[in-house]
């Protein structure tokens, strides 16, 4: 294990080693944000090749990002115990195994479990990183670039993901884009040691078990009950699932409160600035990584384009991006953080209002303006948000801080799959179901609802006036869902930017957020203060 830099470990400026270490903390959480979206190109071809259900290929999207967002707590905690570097190096490994499993799946039920495990070992990774680079970087200015720095490698992730997979669908199976984690793991995993420091708590308390069960049983709970009733419709079943996840996670909170050790520090909501930025942070991710489900079946199955072709009609938002970023962290000292995160979201409401008009025939560059738009609006908040988090809340809780504000992130990005994906889907199997033409056997009208890409197959298979009028119905009914899903993540944007215009600006958050929002800590582990562990 390295000894740290004092220049960058006692609160001078950091060195070499700190910028070259933050390059290799980028690549952890620039991949652990990739799958949540490396799949969208690969999806028409799952659906060949694994013949998913509708609910299957929604929980191969999902059972990572909520097993992900569940457990980003426990694992901040752990890594508070056994040491933030090692827990990273140990999260490297499990994800690179994963990802082999995931390569090579043959079912759709191995799928999900694979990245199921990847969701675990992401969880591992993810709150690593945010914790060391507060302690990797004391001088100001230096963090607030290095937090810019991540942040663009955790949004831009998002982003890669389906172009990579559309680089690497166009000459391999689809099993490669999971395998593209592995030689990135290899490379973490050898220079770790080497330029990482490792910290940890040298009182950290018991571990919360009980507090760990009850919170991902909590999150899996209300999720099923979400997923099943966008897809089949009310049930008393399904309710009463949603409200057994919803009780559970009110004994978490609870818990929290009265324990001499808690994994969530629920003083920290008491800071406005805090609330409504981790708020922020969860809308928005909803709507990006929620529409990226349709982007790419859009370019691929409405279009006809290969994954390659599909990948880069997608780079324009991946390269504008940046830019918001920039222009936010250079506009936020003249008139605010909260007015440029204000900015931000009004652009990507228009983004997704130019998206609200598309239509099946519809130019590929509509697609490609609409979603430039918002990713320069989403850069311009993504720019401010975590540091905006960090900066309301005292630095001897930045790691608490640093996994709720990630925790946000990827459960909203998890919860837009499930959510706006049911929605979708529900949509689209009403469309194709009132349109379809007559003839078809039961088996492939279901086909045909289940999926688009099934509704493809369905349609070449069936004589030549019949499945063009299949194909006709199903691109209309898949234009309408993402029509309607834009409106959706429109009203989010706006709700969101109301928020932040009456509650952040209100609460007097400038360029530095307000730390007096915090209350003192009461209890004794409130008042401990991360620990330096050289090795």
């Amino acid at each position: 294990m390295a000894t740290p830099d004092p220049a960058g470990t006692a609160g001078g400026r950091a060195g070499t080693r700190e910028w070259v270490g933050l390059a290799v903390l980028v690549l952890p959480c620039t991949l652990v944000s990739m799958d949540m979206s490396v799949l969208f190109m690969a999806l028409p071809f799952l659906s060949t090749d694994l013949e998913p259900s509708s609910s299957e290929l929604l929980w191969i999207m999902d059972a990572y990002g909520f097993l992900l967002a569940g457990l980003l707590i426990t694992m901040g905690t752990l890594g508070d115990r056994i040491g933030r570097r090692r827990l990273l190096l140990a999260g490297a490994a499990g994800f690179g195994v994963a990802s082999v499993l995931a390569a090579y799946a043959t079912s759709p039920g191995a799928l999900i479990a694979a990245r199921a495990l990847l969701g675990v070992a992401g969880a591992t990774l993810a709150p690593s990183t945010l914790s060391l680079i507060r302690n990797m970087f004391h001088d100001p200015a230096q963090r607030t670039a290095a937090i810019g720095i991540w942040t663009a490698g955790f949004a831009g992730g998002g982003v890669l993901g389906p172009i990579l997979g559309g680089v690497l669908l166009e000459h391999y199976w689809w099993g490669s884009v999971f395998l593209i984690n592995v030689p990135v793991m290899l490379l973490l995993l050898a220079l770790g040691p080497v330029l990482l420091p490792e910290f940890r708590d040298p009182r950290p308390g018991r571990f919360d078990v009980p507090g760990a069960v009850l919170s991902v049983l909590s999150v899996v709970a209300v999720v099923y009950a979400v997923k099943k009733t966008a897809e089949d419709g009310f049930s008393w079943t399904h309710l009463g699932v949603g409200l057994v996840g919803l009780a559970l996670g009110a004994v978490f909170l609870r818990r929290q409160k009265v324990i001499d050790h808690p994994m969530l520090d629920i003083s920290l909501f008491r800071s406005r600035a805090f609330s409504v930025s981790l708020a922020t942070n969860w809308l928005v991710m909803v709507g990006l990584i929620g529409f990226g489900l349709f982007s790419s079946q859009y370019l691929q199955l409405v279009h006809g384009m290969g994954p390659l072709e599909s990948a880069l009609w997608s780079l324009p938002a991946f390269v504008v991006m940046p830019v918001g970023i920039a222009i936010g962290t250079a506009l936020h000292p003249r008139i605010g953080k909260p007015n440029v995160i204000v900015v931000g979201l009004v652009t990507a409401a228009v983004g997704y209002g130019v998206l609200s008009r598309i239509q099946a025939d519809s130019s590929a560059w509509h697609l490609v303006v609409s979603n430039v738009i918002m990713a320069l609006g989403i850069g311009a908040v993504f720019a401010l948000v975590t540091d905006l988090i960090l900066a309301a809340v005292p630095p001897e809780r930045a790691g608490s801080a640093s996994a709720m504000s990630e925790t946000a992130a990827e459960f909203g990005g998890a919860l837009g799959i499930a959510v706006l994906g049911s929605i979708g889907t529900a949509i689209y199997r009403a469309d194709v179901k009132a349109h379809a033409p007559e003839g078809m056997t039961h088996e492939q009208l279901e086909a045909a609802r289940d999926t688009l890409g099934g509704a493809v197959d369905v349609a070449a298979a069936l004589p030549a006036p019949a499945g063009s009028r299949l194909l006709d119905a199903a691109f209309d009914a898949f234009a309408r869902e993402m029509r309607i899903i834009a409106l959706v993540s429109l009203g989010l944007m706006a709700l969101t930017a109301v928020l932040v215009g009456t509650l952040l600006r209100a609460s007097g958050s400038g360029s530095e957020g307000t730390r007096s929002g915090v209350p003192e800590p009461a209890s004794r582990d409130d008042r401990r203060h991360p620990a330096t562990d050289p090795v």
